[in-house]
């Protein structure tokens, strides 16, 4: 906040009562400039790290209610969820609550002495949205509607298609995990890479997940990898892929899902081998948080009626499976 500074001394007054007028009329432009400022510096503050999908349902429903309900202001912080997951795990960044997507950043979180157990709040599937103005919009309308396979339109020259880094955002993984099981499930060896190019190394598909959608929209990108509940909130047209393809059943992961992995180089310069999880979000209290009652009440409410029909609203499936552990 910028506030203004008199000088010390003007003409015959003595320095006391200018800089008492000085503060008082900081004090009241700053009151003018930024109305409520006070009663918000007041508020106890709110600290959720989320995935960065989930950036529509905290901001314009959740933070909201939870603002209202517990009298916090909420702040929330978007990004891919392994990303944040080993921020948080090195104590770079803190947070009241983490919601990730899949179990994997919640481990990393488990195994950094930061969370004791997870719930399951919401699930969503992979799907493949597409711009409703691009070039190639009328090919990606008939794939949605049946008329050709979807995949054939990705692999035509010229297509420009997003998604996330594998190393830092389950959803990056996940579009890897979808092609590969799509190569398996149309018995089309080599689609995966035809498609994608290098897993994790092709610049010209991959983005940070808060952006992508964002540059779908503006027509940067043709189609983009996406959660169906992301890409609702966004109101993007997307074309529905097969339960064999989309993993959005935990009831196929052992027989089915498991069968594909691809590997990655970790941020520890080590490579990982990479395995299918449940498109499942969690939600965990840190140990280290700051506003403990707050983050109780928000994982609640996530998990109230209230919270599954916000959920719904933003196009998220229901809550799948049992707590982590």
């Amino acid at each position: 906040m910028h506030r203004s500074r008199l000088p010390a001394r003007a003409g015959r007054f003595t320095a006391a009562p200018v800089l008492a007028f000085a503060t008082a009329a900081a004090i009241a432009c700053a009151a003018l400039l930024v109305p409520g400022s006070a009663a918000q510096a007041a508020q106890p503050v709110l600290s959720v790290a989320y995935a960065g999908s989930m950036g529509a349902v905290m901001d314009q429903a959740l933070g909201p209610r939870i603002h209202h309900d517990a009298g916090v202001a909420f702040q929330g912080r978007g990004a891919g969820a392994y990303g944040l997951a080993h921020l948080l795990a090195a104590r770079q960044i803190r947070a009241d609550v983490f919601v990730s997507i899949t179990p994997g950043p919640i481990e990393v979180l488990r195994k950094a002495g930061l969370v004791e157990r997870a719930v399951p709040v919401a699930s969503t599937q992979m799907v493949i949205a597409y711009s409703p103005d691009g070039p190639h919009a009328k090919q990606f309308r008939e794939a949605a509607q049946g008329g050709m396979p979807w995949y054939k339109v990705l692999e035509q020259p010229g297509v420009k298609f997003g998604r996330t880094d594998p190393a830092t955002d389950p959803q990056g993984r996940n579009i890897v995990f979808a092609m590969l099981l799509a190569q398996d499930y149309y018995k089309l060896p080599g689609l995966a890479s035809r498609i994608l190019g290098d897993y994790q190394h092709n610049t010209a598909q991959i983005f940070s997940e808060p952006s992508l959608l964002s540059r779908l929209q503006s027509g940067q990108i043709d189609a983009s990898s996406g959660y169906q509940s992301a890409v609702i909130s966004h109101k993007l047209p997307y074309i529905k892929l097969p339960e064999q393809v989309n993993l959005s059943d935990p009831s196929m992961i052992r027989d089915w899902y498991s069968k594909v992995h691809f590997s990655i180089t970790g941020p520890d310069g080590k490579p990982m081998r990479l395995s299918t999880q449940p498109l499942v979000f969690y939600a965990a209290v840190l140990k280290n948080a700051q506003n403990p009652r707050a983050a109780r009440e928000f994982v609640r409410l996530m998990q109230s009626p209230q919270g599954r029909r916000m959920f719904h609203e933003f196009g998220y499936g229901a809550p799948k499976g049992g707590e982590l552990h």
